[in-house]
């Protein structure tokens, strides 16, 4: 077996993964992913006890155990990039030597929750409310640079969605990825689910007209309409569509459990929404 160069597999000079700033003995096999830097901090106040607390640019981690349980809850920033980022260096984490800078003989399946919040696309769907993804819907065109990104990618919906909605031919082309099912079925229990659609951005990917008017001015009212097998477009975010395709494609479990902060469809906007964040972090640290 090859090692992997040293422009190509990036270190610290002490020998951690480069962006993450982590040791292999420092991550727990259940972790948790959340944008700011801040929640992470939130999410670890709850743990009986801390061990590990590391932080490299925006990437906060804390290792610690909640009832029995250890976890690491690490904050990737925002957007698909930087889940580009922290995904293939928590696999390099799990299953990488080193020192030798190879892919060890038996590999490790992490649990990937990530905890966020989002903008509902359905108005029935209050503000407050957990949202569960069981599909991520790509717009921005990371998986696409991975080859056999097919394998893990659901092509059926890919095509139907492009029909229903006008695609632009200037976008890149959508990708579609499947929850992990035991752990979506886990997670949700009672509460929403259905297709989370992942921009690369928050204005104009999303929709949001300021200054600058978009392309695609009715893909909201379209991609919200769209159905496949009883499930709808729930909610707008960020990070999920490279979550679970990068995850997928390495062998690691994933779900997202989103917090509607808005609802894009009423125009509403949920200003203290820490206390349903809160909410959501302890029923996930219960059931992950």
């Amino acid at each position: 077996m090859s090692s992997v160069a040293a422009s190509e597999l990036v270190l610290q000079p002490n020998g951690s993964v480069y962006h993450l700033g982590l040791f292999p003995e420092e991550l727990a096999e259940r972790i948790i992913l959340v944008g700011d830097p801040a929640r992470a901090d939130m999410v670890a106040s709850f743990f009986d006890k801390i061990m590990v607390k590391k932080e490299n640019r925006e990437i906060f981690s804390r290792t610690g155990v909640y009832k029995g349980k250890e976890i690491t809850v690490i904050s990737t920033g925002m957007g698909p990039d930087n889940i580009d980022i922290v995904v293939n260096e928590l696999d390099v984490l799990a299953n990488f030597d080193l020192k030798k800078r190879e892919i060890k003989p038996t590999l490790k399946n992490l649990t990937l929750v990530r905890i966020g919040t989002s903008g509902a696309l359905q108005p029935d769907i209050p503000v407050g409310s957990f949202i569960f993804s069981s599909y991520a819907v790509g717009l921005d065109g990371v998986l696409h640079f991975y080859a056999n990104s097919e394998k893990v990618r659901e092509l059926d919906i890919e095509k139907a969605i492009k029909e229903h909605t006008a695609w632009p031919a200037e976008w890149p082309a959508p990708y579609v990825v499947k929850a992990n099912e035991e752990l979506l079925l886990r997670l949700c229990k009672d509460h929403f689910s259905g297709i989370t659609v992942t921009a690369g951005g928050f204005y104009g990917p999303q929709g949001r007209e300021l200054r600058l008017p978009v392309r695609h001015p009715f893909f909201n009212q379209l991609i919200s309409t769209f159905q496949w097998n009883n499930l709808r477009c729930t909610n707008y975010e960020m990070e999920t569509s490279a979550l679970y395709g990068l995850s997928k494609m390495m062998g690691h479990k994933t779900c997202t459990a989103c917090v509607a902060i808005a609802n894009r469809m009423r125009g509403e906007f949920l200003t203290d929404y820490k206390p349903f964040v809160k909410n959501l972090i302890t029923y996930v640290l219960e059931n992950i």
